[in-house]
């Protein structure tokens, strides 16, 4: 495989999944007995007029149920075959004029206060439930019938999601998309299978195309990703056979690994996965834009490292390796306030100390120049306060809903994990560099306290951390670091 743009290479994976969805309802749709001219790609006027007839024809629901699929099937068609602006209108069309009838609400709600007797209660509570569901999610419920009907809904949203902003309408019509999803993903539902060298190339080049954590550069690195001392996990769900969820890599080495650079090392020995203790969760991907912000549920790592230690019964420490993305926007904000504020006396006077006035500029100053990280003597000038500083962002910088302020960090505390330790200079590439100034977290995952740490996190906003860890974020003026 050549080297390519990254979103070049998955753009080509989307657009063969396209093509997949206009083949497996052609047949169905070409039952259909319509009438008017198909819709051109900008969707016209007189156009919508006729995909108007389309969702209210879905929703009339005459003819069964292989009447509706096939309605649906040729609807879907439509919209496969619209650019984005015909795509924004029909989306358009769609949350306007097939929301909430909001008189029909009020009257069924007055209805409801007014009713006394208990079976007249029911029927108007009834009554009331049926006012308060949009039409629209009626009609986006039957494309669950189609093949590949899922993913369609999952991409749909995946378009909604941008357009949606500052739109209300289309953001209501998000908000229904997106609680339809939620109630048929859940990790209850996922199938967990495990990838490797001989798994097809579909499933294979949709690996590539999908990696967001750490991307794969080539064939030969794909390789060494699935030899015989890693193991590559894709979450599934049953209507989306083809299409994996989340992409999970392991490297099964010996110690918790401290840095990515070795992990990725294409010239590295194979190791013998019967003599490694750890497995280092490396790498996890979400693969569908579309289910971004829907929870798979807890435990989803457990659940991978389960299947390990049956496997594997020698292995005793599960651990991540993970990236910290949102550690220098975070603190380049707060050296925007004052570096005085920010860094302790030893820290400036670190900084201060180095030869050639190289830290005038202070810690902001290096960080935005980027070259410090080959400077050895500079970069042990900045060490001490940017390893305290994370440790301080990992445990105790919060949302206003008590969650950790790190996206990767939410995900593994939710999932019951603890933080471990920090490694300095762990990342070296760009990314890591831009994202982290080069540091890395691991996470441990005791499967004995998983549940435990899950319900600290999850009911108090209780981070469950090292000692180390702890120490580190608790360095004040006069303290030493150990």
């Amino acid at each position: 495989m050549s080297e390519r743009s990254n979103i070049g290479f998955f753009d080509t994976v989307m657009d063969r999944t396209i093509g997949r969805l206009r083949t497996a309802w052609r047949d169905i749709a070409g039952q259909a007995r319509t009438t008017g001219a198909p819709a051109g790609p900008e969707l016209t006027t007189e156009e919508a007029e006729h995909v108007r007839e389309q969702l209210r024809a879905c929703l009339d629901g005459r003819g069964g149920e292989v009447a509706a699929r096939v309605r649906a099937a040729e609807l879907g068609r439509t919209y496969l075959g619209l650019n984005a602006e015909g795509r924004k209108r029909f989306l358009r069309l769609l949350a306007d004029e097939f929301d909430i009838d909001h008189a029909a609400v009020a009257k069924a709600a007055g209805a409801f206060l007014e009713a006394s007797a208990r079976r007249e209660k029911e029927a108007a509570e009834e009554t009331l439930r049926a006012a308060l569901e949009a039409p629209r999610r009626r009609l986006l419920t039957q494309f669950n019938a189609l093949p590949e009907g899922v993913k369609f809904l999952v991409d749909m949203r995946a378009e909604l999601m941008s357009l949606a902003r500052g739109d209300r309408a289309l953001a209501g019509l998000e908000r229904d998309l997106r609680a339809l999803l939620r109630s048929w993903f859940d990790i209850g539902f996922l199938e967990l299978k495990r990838i490797t060298w001989d798994s097809s190339a579909a499933l294979l080049e949709k690996l590539t195309a999908y990696e967001a954590v750490h991307e794969i550069r080539s064939w030969e690195d794909l390789k060494h990703r699935l030899e015989a001392d890693r193991r590559c996990f894709g979450f599934f769900h049953p209507r989306m056979p083809e299409e994996p969820l989340i992409f999970v890599e392991v490297a099964l080495v010996k110690g918790i690994s401290s840095n990515i650079q070795a992990l990725l090392d294409e010239s590295a020995p194979v190791g013998d996965p019967r003599e490694a203790d750890t497995a280092i969760f490396y790498s996890i991907s979400n693969c569908q834009r579309g289910l971004a912000g829907i929870s798979f549920g807890n435990f989803l790592i457990k659940r991978v490292a389960d299947d390990l230690a049956a496997e594997l019964p020698h292995l005793k420490t599960f651990a991540t390796l993970s990236p910290i993305p949102g550690f220098r926007a975070w603190l380049d904000v707060r050296l925007e306030e004052g570096q005085r504020e920010v860094l302790l006396h030893a820290e400036r006077a670190a900084l201060a100390g180095l030869p050639s006035r190289k830290g005038a500029r202070g810690l902001a100053g290096l960080l935005a120049a980027g070259r410090w990280v080959g400077d050895a003597e500079v970069a042990e000038a900045m060490r001490a306060a940017l390893m305290r500083l994370c440790a301080r962002y990992l445990l105790e910088e919060k949302s206003a809903q008590s969650r950790a302020l790190d996206a990767v960090e939410h995900f593994h505390l939710t999932n019951g994990a603890r933080v471990e330790r920090l490694n300095w200079l762990a990342d070296l590439s760009v990314k890591g560099l831009q994202q982290s100034a080069g540091l890395m977290v691991n996470y441990l995952y005791r499967l004995t306290e998983v549940e435990a740490n899950h319900e600290a996190y999850t009911g108090e906003g209780r981070v469950a951390a090292s000692t180390e860890v702890k120490a580190l974020a608790r360095l004040k003026e006069g303290s030493r670091s150990r």
